[in-house]
């Protein structure tokens, strides 16, 4: 198979193949939180407008997302995995996700053929999952911040999976030191610990926790419904 790590928004709009949408810190991480907790649907959205729309269509939905890492006004949760683990209300329900770089990765990769989310916490199971469907071609793209510029562990997390693909070696020892003060930095700021808290780093970067993939499925234009897989 052809494997190409591509980067950003721009990176996201030119994916091909079997596509790889990577959102570390936090999107896609806090997606696989989220099924832990029981939720029982997940809609992916590219707008804040968007997901406000069908919080007024179905009051019942919870709002989960961020812009600039920080909770928004309306929403129930921010995109903290901590605090979606500490939630008590979100087991059964159906959640609208929408963030800065991840979510808006996925409505912009439109000549995807297939979608699936890319963190550390699943990376091992989207490997397994890739060589079961062998794909002629794969694209795994590093959303970084915003999707305006890069983000380390977006581009580590691309060069882990790519690694499991190619059955190569990959040092996760010494990971964490490598991010603590290159782009996990945000999460030990004393000011903004109610939207990223410390746990967040930690819980990101606990590799290979789930053996499960999730698929993005096109409703309709920015509307995405995320299926869970489990390997």
């Amino acid at each position: 198979m052809e494997i190409k790590i591509l980067n950003l928004l721009e990176g996201a709009k030119h994916a091909e193949g079997l596509t790889v949408i990577i959102d570390v810190f936090r999107a896609f991480s806090v997606e696989c939180y989220l099924y832990q907790q029981g939720v029982k649907n997940i809609y992916t959205v590219g707008t804040i407008e968007k997901a406000q729309q069908l919080k007024l269509e179905h009051p019942e939905y919870i709002l989960v997302g961020e812009r600039d890492g920080l909770l928004l006004d309306g929403f129930e949760y921010g995109n903290s995995p901590y605090f979606i683990n500490e939630a008590e209300d979100i087991k059964g329900s159906t959640v609208v996700h929408t963030t800065s770089a991840g979510t808006r990765g996925i409505v912009n990769a439109k000549n995807a053929t297939e979608i699936i989310t890319g963190s550390f916490v699943n990376a091992k199971a989207i490997a397994k999952y890739i060589l079961g469907e062998q794909p002629e071609k794969v694209s795994l793209v590093a959303m970084g911040n915003g999707g305006s510029y890069e983000a380390k562990e977006d581009v580590l997390c691309a060069d882990y999976i790519k690694s499991l693909l190619l059955n190569k070696d990959f040092d996760l020892s010494s990971l964490k030191d490598k991010l603590l003060n290159n782009g996990g930095e945000r999460f030990h700021q004393v000011d903004t610990q109610d939207s990223q808290p410390k746990e967040d780093f930690h819980l990101c970067l606990d590799y290979d926790k789930f053996d499960i993939v999730i698929r993005a499925d096109k409703v309709e234009d920015d509307l995405y419904k995320m299926i869970l897989i489990n390997q």
